[in-house]
């Protein structure tokens, strides 16, 4: 990112989510700069809740990911915590945990983070996961780190149902746009040899099925076919 001011880093997040639809790329730009942005964060990931189990789709770096699998493993620690409650999961020193004392035992073997947090993300109202921040030094997470910590999912949040929205839209707009062509199709079939419906779309699916070729380029072949009596 060219500079670590606020506004460059949510600048950039924008920028990824308008130049296309990957959300891959997006998962990764927003633990980038949640890592960047939050003070005494030093690590940062995200984790949805997909069909009962937790899954890392992106992690600021190795550490972050080696805790996700931790807490999956123990299952206890604030990105499952979080996902669940509504207010920010902090523990600010590990060494003193009492909320996730297995996780903290291992993390503190394993890794160099000292302090961890997770926050709730809401997509379409759903609680679809969390992001889990991580810091090297105790102490380091404050009411400010929080604020920005809140900042930064709330703005996951709306980042992430926007792309959620353009697929479904382009889903939409692409199954119009084919069964039109469908609809076409059996139309120009119908007119020029003189059968039925559903005679029409029987043998647009058999050549479909026998093609092995999608039902969409079936029709489209049958009205570039047609087009090209007139042309």
């Amino acid at each position: 990112m060219p500079s670590d001011s606020p506004s460059a880093v949510f600048a950039k997040l924008a920028e990824t989510v308008y130049n296309g639809d990957d959300f891959a790329q997006v998962y990764q730009a927003i633990c980038d700069a949640a890592a960047i942005l939050v003070p005494g964060c030093t690590h940062a990931s995200l984790m949805l809740k997909q069909n009962d189990q937790h899954l890392t789709v992106a992690a600021s770096d190795g550490i972050a990911a080696h805790i996700d699998a931790l807490e999956r493993a123990e299952q206890e620690g604030p990105c499952l915590d979080a996902i669940e409650n509504a207010s920010p999961q902090v523990e600010a020193e590990l060494a003193r945990s009492t909320q996730w004392p297995r996780l903290a035992q291992r993390v503190i073997a394993e890794t160099t983070v000292r302090g961890a947090a997770g926050f709730r993300l809401l997509i379409k109202g759903r609680k679809v996961g969390a992001l889990n921040l991580f810091s090297d030094n105790p102490g380091e997470f404050t009411d400010e780190s929080i604020d920005q910590a809140i900042l930064i999912t709330a703005f996951a949040a709306v980042t992430l149902t926007a792309l959620h929205e353009h697929q479904e839209a382009q889903t939409l707009r692409e199954g119009l746009a084919s069964n039109r062509e469908i609809g076409k199709a059996i139309g120009l079939m119908m007119a020029f040899h003189d059968i039925s419906e559903d005679r029409a779309f029987d043998l647009l699916r058999k050549t479909s099925q026998d093609m092995n070729i999608k039902l969409t380029s079936v029709a489209r072949e049958v009205i570039a076919h047609h087009n090209s009596k007139f042309d």
